[in-house]
């Protein structure tokens, strides 16, 4: 199951974007958007995220 970002949270830092071993994650509108075919759960990007907005 892929990374889902809350849209509602994400206030667009980028720091997930950095955090994504697998380069899973870009930016859409101002807000992080994950790619779940290319997501691994790793849950590099949840530990980054300053507003919590990423869950496994």
């Amino acid at each position: 199951m892929a990374a889902k970002v809350d849209s509602s949270k994400c206030v667009g830092c980028e720091a997930c974007v950095g955090a994504c071993p697998v380069e899973a994650i870009s930016m859409k509108e101002g807000k992080a958007s994950v790619d779940e075919g290319t997501c691994i759960d790793c849950g590099a990007c949840v530990a980054e995220c300053p507003t919590e907005a990423i869950t496994l």
